[in-house]
């Protein structure tokens, strides 16, 4: 009977994930056929711009050429205008002075005769008709401006649309995902022309499989990619997977998306756990912020010197503060504690703090979340360990475990890496800007662990979905080394 109950419910999942599959698909068709009309619409648009565009072109150039033409027009004109004023004037000189010597064959008077012979041979050289060419200076030929647009008319008989690009593939084995980081890396289709860019859109999901079903919602877009590869970085892995997908672009149209990759993006990821914060611990997001309840100076340690006299303490006593509080789990009296909301229970992780402005002390580690009571602080405990530190009157930095304290000569970082491996016993604190080690505790892990943070003054932040960073390789095979130096 179970045997065929788990067998119907495999067979139910199949159905609803082939139902999940046949509605995305009719969505799909639905969407793509939507988008035809719409991309046709747009298509015929600029097509028609372009026609528009190319015919001013056309105008604009014409009216050019034929300024142009106008312009050699005038110019022989005006040359041939000025040919023929002056042919006229030595036209009318010669004739004059034909007249004059057929007057001069009728002096009879040798003397007057030979004066009249001299003149008429004077005014002969000096006449403008035989100084002058007997040919036009310009020809009318205006040949030199007929325009050849048969390479044009061809051209544009052979215009053609630029194909679509096809879809890039996407080559798995050369994608890296490291440090926070994805490496996409793609192929384009053969044949497709010159392509100008690309666009690359992921999205985050909870599985690997079926990934074209959840729609077309949610995708970050990056566009304008010139190179067959993009790094995504600063992200946070806050789900198993990121789904990839990359599509071409040409001077024309964009193609179709290439087949959606998932890519493994696993990483601790936690928040805290209200329930167990102290009441004089804010909690917004991803930061812890120190509130005192009451008066200024509620901590002891606050309170100045105008405070010694009084009979009365600013600080309430556990009891009462137990009485006041809400919720059993919530830390009470100076324990400003909040936990972490996951629990480790093998494997490696890592997750980092940053203190923020005005703080004065702080702790960040680990610890067995049902043995720790309401008022016991991080580290003096044998199930609580932790990086404590101080810039209360002197700066401090010291690592404690089991009521112990061990001093670090090590500023306060501003940075600080957490990596524990549960199932090797270790837990290392990191200076992250510095790369520095700064303590080391090897235990053996009996139970679950839970992130543990103590807040006094200003506060802090933490970031978690991160995956264990490349540089932690170094400090792991270092304690290791260290750890086989010591059993020899």
């Amino acid at each position: 009977m179970d045997t065929q109950k788990e067998a119907l419910r495999r067979i139910i999942n199949t159905l609803a994930n082939k139902n999940e599959e046949l509605q995305y698909f009719l969505d799909s068709v639905d969407g793509t056929r939507t988008g035809l009309q719409e991309e046709s619409c747009k298509v015929m648009s600029e097509l028609e711009a372009e026609l528009e565009k190319l015919s001013s072109a056309l105008e604009e150039r014409g009216a050019q050429l034929c300024d142009i033409i106008k312009g050699e027009k005038q110019r022989k004109e005006a040359e041939l205008q000025r040919q023929l004023s002056e042919g006229k004037a030595a036209l009318l000189s010669c004739q004059e002075l034909l007249e004059f010597a057929n007057q001069s064959l009728t002096i009879t008077n040798e003397e007057e005769f030979l004066t009249a012979a001299k003149e008429i041979k004077e005014r002969v050289t000096m006449a403008p008709a035989f100084r002058m060419a007997t040919r036009p200076a310009v020809s009318e030929n205006m040949s030199q401006f007929t325009v050849d647009f048969s390479g044009e008319k061809a051209g544009l008989l052979r215009l053609n649309f630029l194909p679509v690009p096809r879809a890039p593939e996407i080559n798995i084995s050369s994608c890296i995902v490291r440090d926070n980081c994805i490496t996409v890396t793609w192929r384009p289709s053969d044949g497709d022309g010159p392509i100008e860019r690309y666009d690359l859109e992921h999205r985050k999901a909870n599985h690997g499989g079926a990934l074209r079903a959840a729609g077309e919602a949610g995708w970050e877009k990056i566009s304008d990619i010139t190179d067959t590869q993009v790094t995504l970085s600063g992200l946070k892995f806050d789900s198993p997977f990121i789904v990839v997908r990359v599509r071409a672009r040409n001077k024309a149209a964009a193609g179709d998306f290439s087949e959606p990759v998932a890519m493994e993006t696993k990483a601790f990821t936690f928040g805290f756990d209200t329930a167990t914060a102290h009441a004089e611990l804010k909690i917004q997001g991803d930061t812890v912020t120190w509130e005192p309840q009451g008066v200024k100076g509620h901590d002891a340690r606050l309170r100045g010197k105008e405070n010694k006299n009084s009979s009365r303490s600013a600080t309430p006593s556990p009891n009462k503060t137990a009485g006041s509080r809400g919720g059993r789990e919530r830390f009470a009296g100076e324990s400003y504690t909040v936990l972490g909301d996951q629990e480790i229970n093998g494997g490696c992780h890592y997750w980092e703090l940053r203190p923020l402005a005005d703080w004065k002390s702080l702790s960040v580690g680990v610890a067995y979340r049902g043995s720790l009571g309401r008022f016991d602080q991080l580290g003096k405990s044998s199930t609580s360990w932790c990086l404590y530190a101080s810039q209360w009157l002197q700066s401090a930095l010291a690592a404690k475990h089991g009521n112990r304290a061990k001093a670090l000569d090590w500023p306060p970082p501003q940075r600080i890496g957490v990596y524990c491996d549960h199932d090797n016993g270790e837990l290392m604190f990191i200076d992250v800007d510095r790369l520095r080690l700064l303590h080391i505790f090897r235990s053996r892990f009996l139970q679950p662990l839970v992130p543990a943070f103590t807040v006094w003054c200003g506060g802090i932040s933490v970031a978690t979905g991160l995956q264990v960073p490349s540089f932690m390789g170094n400090f792991v095979s270092s304690s290791h080394n260290a750890a086989a130096d010591q059993s020899l």
